[in-house]
């Protein structure tokens, strides 16, 4: 269907940081349209060049079908093969951009040190709608308070949450 109601590739390949810092390439289905990360530069710089955890309701980028596959987060179904190929944890922080990675102080750094996941606490308490801040206090209480029973009770709560299409845009 991302075929269909835009021209390019299926698929969204573009680095990301992982456990200790190590970039690698997140794969997703492309919801956006082929020059959004072109036109992403040009929408920080005219927001005073803000770059951290950079998020846009009714962002034009998104094509019409990519608004729907991000409410339901279909387009983060591919990310389970870079589970599979250990980049990424089912549950962690949200993997992040270089552009915001290079903005990290001592404390938010501690982010990397485990693999990001497709999901974490910050996507099952408002995902797009929580402000920086919170994202980032989420992520960072994951990191110190790991444990498996958080992870299970992680997941039962994502499935609600993308069922709901909570938060996401």
């Amino acid at each position: 269907m991302v075929k269909l109601t835009s021209a390019g590739p299926i698929f969204y390949k573009a680095e990301r940081i992982g456990l200790d810092g190590i970039p690698f390439k997140m794969t997703k289905f492309r919801s956006m349209y082929q020059d959004a990360d072109t036109r992403q530069a040009d929408m920080i710089a005219a927001n005073g060049g803000d770059a951290m955890f950079f998020k846009v309701k009714n962002d034009p980028r998104v094509t019409p079908i990519g608004k729907t596959i991000r409410k339901y987060s279909i387009d983060e179904l591919p990310q389970f093969l870079n589970v599979l190929t250990g980049h990424m944890s089912v549950v962690g922080p949200r993997p992040q951009v270089r552009r915001e990675v290079d903005t990290y102080d001592d404390l938010v750094s501690r982010r990397l040190a485990v693999k990001p996941g497709l999901t974490g606490l910050w996507q099952i308490s408002g995902r797009s709608d929580l402000k920086v801040e919170d994202a980032v206090r989420l992520d960072l209480s994951y990191v110190e308070n790991w444990s498996l029973l958080q992870d299970i009770i992680i997941i039962t709560k994502t499935i609600r949450t993308v069922l709901m299409g909570d938060g996401a845009y």
